[in-house]
């Protein structure tokens, strides 16, 4: 990764319980570095493992911070760990953005750890300066937990991740112009009773869109089945160039 100070590395690519709980895509989370800061997103079940196992390895003692989309344990699974790691053994003081009932009596941060934290509560329309990378909390989603869309300012490009929801027409407005949109798309088909993007839903919004290019990831059981037809249903529209299905490991250089 020498070729580069800025890059985005898919640490896991698992979408939905059954994915995580088989491992058929590792639930590592997103790693993001912006010339010296590091931070990663949902760290999953997994995400020190695969952190050690990257080539060139990713050491999470020289994170900067863990940010959290919500409390799902396909996304916060390694947490606790990943605040241990960042504290050096709880030797410092460890940052975390996160939704606020992650903390407190049912949250999923580990009480014990509160003392060596950093505590940031996210709120909708916050921006927030970690060294000289800069996101913002762009919206709710319309999921079972109080779950942020974020956007993230690496330099000059602009990095949009819708995080989990279920479809409804603000995305578009939110993430238009992204130069980079990560999409959480769980689903093949579309299941009106999840809180979930499908494929063919993330298709046809992108299609409305002004966005430079669209990494698609987080993917279910079935959407795993079916990724040969739904790659070749983006070469039928002529979308190869525009949309990518993300592999666990994929990075992106900025």
């Amino acid at each position: 990764m020498a070729k580069s100070k800025s890059f985005i590395k898919f640490l896991g690519t698992a979408g939905a319980r059954f994915v995580m709980i088989e491992q058929l895509r590792s639930s590592g989370g997103i790693w993001l570095q912006h010339n010296q800061t590091k931070c990663l997103i949902d760290p999953g079940p997994g995400s020190l493992l695969r952190c050690l196992m990257s080539r060139p390895r990713l050491d999470p003692r020289t994170l900067d911070a863990v940010i959290l989309t919500h409390k799902h344990l396909d996304h916060c699974g390694d947490v606790n760990v990943m605040i241990e790691a960042m504290s050096d053994g709880l030797r410092r003081t460890a940052r975390i953005y996160a939704p606020s009932d992650c903390f407190g009596e049912h949250g999923v941060v580990y009480t014990y750890l509160y003392p060596h934290l950093e505590r940031h509560d996210l709120q909708v329309g916050a921006s927030y300066t970690l060294k000289d990378l800069r996101f913002e909390a762009v919206t709710l989603n319309r999921h079972a937990q109080a779950t942020f869309g974020l956007k993230v300012y690496m330099g000059d490009t602009v990095i949009g991740l819708t995080a989990d929801t279920a479809y409804y027409k603000e995305l578009e407005q939110i993430f238009d112009k992204s130069d980079i949109l990560i999409c959480n798309t769980v689903f093949y088909e579309p299941q009106a009773q999840y809180d979930h993007l499908s494929f063919y839903e993330a298709v046809d919004m992108v299609k409305r869109m002004n966005v430079h290019k669209v990494i698609f990831t987080h993917f279910g059981r079935v959407m795993l089945k079916h990724s040969k037809e739904a790659l070749r249903y983006l070469k039928k529209e002529k979308l190869t160039d525009k949309i990518t299905l993300a592999d666990d490991g994929m990075v992106v250089r900025i």
